[in-house]
């Protein structure tokens, strides 16, 4: 079985905003295309256009609708990758030392020459973050783009993992969560940033930003000045045009 390393001061991993997440799937994609093209095997896909297409994915969205006691319904878009976790169960199971969490910043990985496709690892992952890639029949997971984060051939704005820098409404956030003055880890003290399922104590370093209250209204129901924003009287260019085609009816 595998060892993990000493946990370092530095613990590089994601924050996940709930609250402005849009589901837009950018993210999903982007991992794909950058995945695909960049470290380790290809995602491979299974009968794309047939009738029951199957994939290789690191990151997928779930959207579920939730009703807050006491306020509106609300939809809620929740992104799911591998939270590289201090006490990773997926390293510790692995028989061939495939699978493995980095000392020097704490990112989990698979030598993918190592793997035997066992799929223990996927069995030890409380989270469901690993999938194993039918085409190569090796375990893939998510890398926090270890190629893209250290490469210095890239423009700096562009050493971050490809889903954060896709992302249209900012709702990830890549950085040193071991550093509690980095700009992550000040967001998730601000928020009450969370550990999923901390029950299975695996201290994941990822971490998620609770949806804010939807305060706006009261119990879902419309504002009180609802009716006079429908009957504002146009003014400008748009007045004179209302009136004069009043005068033709």
């Amino acid at each position: 079985m595998t060892s993990l390393p000493q946990p370092g001061a530095k613990k590089l991993g994601l924050v996940i905003d709930l609250d402005i997440c849009v589901g837009c799937h950018a993210c999903a994609v982007a991992c794909k295309e950058w995945n695909t093209s960049a470290y380790g095997a290809p995602l491979s896909d299974q009968d794309p256009y047939g009738g029951q297409p199957e994939g290789t994915w690191l990151n997928r969205i779930h959207s579920y609708e939730v009703k807050p006691e006491g306020e509106p319904a609300q939809l809620v878009h929740f992104p799911r990758s591998c939270l590289h976790c201090e006490d990773a169960p997926c390293v510790t199971v692995c028989p061939t030392g495939a699978s493995y969490k980095r000392g020097e910043d704490g990112i989990v990985l698979v030598d993918e020459s190592m793997c035997m496709g066992c799929g223990l690892c996927a069995w030890a992952c409380p989270y469901g973050a690993r999938e194993m890639d039918m085409a190569e029949g090796v375990m893939k997971k998510c890398t926090l783009c270890v190629d893209r984060i250290y490469n210095e051939n890239l423009p700096e704005e562009d050493r971050e993992p490809a889903c954060v820098r896709t992302c249209p409404a900012k709702a990830r956030h890549f950085g040193d969560l071991g550093d509690p003055d980095s700009a992550v880890s000040r967001m998730v003290a601000e928020r009450d940033g969370y550990d999923l399922m901390p029950d299975q104590a695996t201290k994941p370093v990822n971490k998620y930003l609770p949806p804010r209250p939807k305060t706006g209204c009261d119990n879902g129901a419309a504002p009180d000045n609802l009716a006079q924003l429908a009957t504002v009287e146009p003014s400008g260019l748009l007045g004179w045009v209302d009136k004069a085609l009043a005068m033709l009816e």
